[in-house]
């Protein structure tokens, strides 16, 4: 392998050297073995994006959806229910992003009406397609294809029972709760406990985003903040009249603050080298409780990111209508 110069080599290549390494000699067997069962996350630049969503009572998703409507390679937006399809549309054309197809899920899931109150009645109900509409973007590619997951896991579990072809190529980023902590675990992945378990347990590529990190109080949008004021400016995006009309009654039902953790798992999508991530094993209980388990599926858990600079970034995104990444 020789000195290690990182002005060439990729993390590929660094991988299969630091393997190539251990294995040639019998007194590394043990990172050799560790090295064999965590392969690096596969490099995804570039590639069609799908954003499964629930945009609720709390506007991060909606926060998030806004910020990936500046990427070009957004193909396909899967609301899990009529409203938050409806809602996705509304945002995507005000961006001006017609361009990509809003399927619904049918999750069942029922949205606070006050936040339904904010899509215009001109925006009728989306296709209910899903599979067509995933199928379509994965044959326009060879390869990897990146889903980002706001939700639940309904929508990607069927996909691994109808399609299975379709959902291994899929390179999921998914929001979760707190792991082995049954008070601060999501509820969204408890509703459909069986669509977690399915999920969790056979997704090859998953990397799971976790709330229990220090320093995200950077990204957390509070009523009157820095970007709060930036979404009021005149110049600011199309959509932010919809985005502070959200913010405004998710603090008006008593929150002081809107955490933008889906966001974690967009720029973890995108590649950006702002997220720290642990190799672990995880599996999942009755309830939909997802938990550390040394016999459990190899995952890998966002564990810590650079919110500052991740905060700089959503920034940019929500207040600069010319640039798109």
């Amino acid at each position: 392998m020789g000195d290690y110069d990182d002005t060439d080599e990729t993390l590929e290549e660094f991988y299969d050297a630091a393997l190539g390494f251990a294995t040639r000699y019998p007194e590394f067997g043990l990172l050799a073995e560790q090295l064999r069962a965590a392969p690096p996350p596969p490099r995804v630049q570039g590639t069609p994006i799908i954003v499964s969503i629930r945009i609720g009572a709390d506007p991060q998703a909606a926060v998030a959806l806004a910020c990936a409507a500046r990427v070009r390679e957004l193909a396909l937006v899967i609301g899990e229910d009529t409203a938050s399809a409806r809602h996705a549309r509304y945002l995507l054309d005000l961006q001006g992003r017609g361009d990509v197809q809003v399927v619904i899920g049918d999750c069942g899931s029922v949205l606070d009406e006050a936040v339904v109150d904010l899509i215009p009645g001109t925006v009728g109900p989306q296709s209910a397609d899903v599979l067509g509409a995933v199928t379509a973007v994965c044959a326009g590619v060879d390869g990897w294809v990146r889903w980002v997951g706001c939700g639940r896991l309904t929508v990607l579990a069927q996909i691994h029972c109808r399609a299975p072809e379709l959902a291994q190529r899929l390179v999921v980023s998914q929001t979760v709760g707190v792991l082995d902590d049954p008070v601060r675990a999501m509820h969204n992945l408890q509703l459909d406990p069986a669509a977690t378990t399915h999920v969790i347990s056979s997704t090859p590529e998953l990397t799971l985003v976790m709330p229990d990190t220090d320093g995200v109080e950077a990204i957390a949008i509070g009523r009157g903040d820095e970007l709060y004021q930036a979404l009021a400016a005149p110049d600011a995006l199309a959509c932010a009249p919809l985005l502070l009309a959200h913010l405004d009654h998710w603090f008006d039902q008593g929150h002081l603050v809107s955490t933008q953790f889906d966001v974690v798992a967009l720029v973890l999508a995108l590649d950006l080298p702002l997220v720290e991530l642990l190799h672990t094993a995880l599996a999942c209980s009755a309830r939909g409780m997802i938990h550390t388990d040394p016999a459990g599926h190899p995952t890998w858990l966002v564990i810590n990111a650079d919110y500052l600079v991740l905060a700089c970034w959503l920034m940019a995104q929500l207040t600069q209508p010319s640039r798109r990444v």
